[in-house]
């Protein structure tokens, strides 16, 4: 690989978080750290981690522990995965609701496509049951690991290395190669944007009596299963949120530019 493709790597790398939600053990977060710099990420978020800064972490990193110290603390998912074009959650159980699933080589072909502009997320639960539906529900999409049915259960560390093993594998499959993939002239929708969509979905879908105020979750869910599908970008966005706007306005009674003209 010349110089220039290993630079262009780097960028791309960089540009991928690995966000632990409420780890319990510090060490796991050290053991995080160390496949992260094992494969080249920088970017470690932790969600009200348990404990950390923290000694056990820091010799579980076995000398990534500049990952640690750069690494950012937030107090909610939200935080953690805002800007990010693309979000992966890591899950190890079915959903009631089939929700868009990915193997860890194919979740690795989703970053890849907003990698080149744009941050990613590669999202990770507690070590005792994972991440909660509304946590999954901020996720494009979710990563089952293919383990073996008999004894599934891996660790965050083992997961997290997994994961970005085929990441940078990808990633150097791609080097050189010219990719014929379809690229939109707008930016890609980032996890903030798309959460904005989905409140003004909501509010105007229960003004129009098309959503129970007291439970919007079950088909909520599925309409963000569809635009999360649609890989949405910042036009898209500005255009359907401007539908809703004029919804609103209608169904409120308002007058819109286009019923005075």
């Amino acid at each position: 690989m010349s110089a220039k493709q290993d630079d262009a790597l780097n960028t791309r790398l960089s540009r991928v978080r690995v966000v632990l939600v409420s780890t319990s053990h510090p060490g796991n977060i050290g053991a995080v750290a160390r496949a992260m710099k094992n494969m080249g990420l920088t970017q470690l978020v932790l969600v009200n981690p348990a404990e950390f800064p923290s000694g056990e972490a820091r010799a579980r990193a076995s000398g990534a522990t500049d990952i640690l110290e750069q690494a950012r603390v937030v107090t909610s998912m939200e935080a953690a995965v805002a800007g990010c074009a693309v979000v992966l959650g890591a899950s190890a159980r079915l959903r009631s609701i089939p929700w868009p699933s990915l193997d860890p080589r194919a979740a690795a072909d989703k970053v890849l496509d907003v990698v080149e502009s744009a941050d990613a997320a590669l999202v990770f639960g507690r070590e005792n049951n994972g991440l909660s539906n509304d946590e999954l529900d901020r996720c494009n999409y979710l990563v089952h690991i293919p383990a073996n049915p008999d004894y599934s259960s891996l660790n965050i560390a083992a997961a997290t290395q997994v994961l970005v093993y085929e990441l940078r594998m990808s990633l150097l499959e791609q080097a050189g190669r010219r990719d014929n993939r379809f690229h939109s002239d707008q930016p890609r929708a980032t996890a903030d944007e798309l959460e904005r969509l989905y409140k003004h979905l909501q509010q105007t879908l229960t003004e129009l009596d098309f959503l129970k105020p007291s439970a919007p979750r079950q088909i909520m869910r599925r309409l963000r299963r569809l635009f999360g599908r649609a890989e949405l970008d910042r036009m898209e966005i500005n255009i359907l949120r401007g539908i809703l706007s004029a919804i609103q306005s209608r169904s409120r009674g308002e007058k819109t530019e286009e019923s005075e003209r």
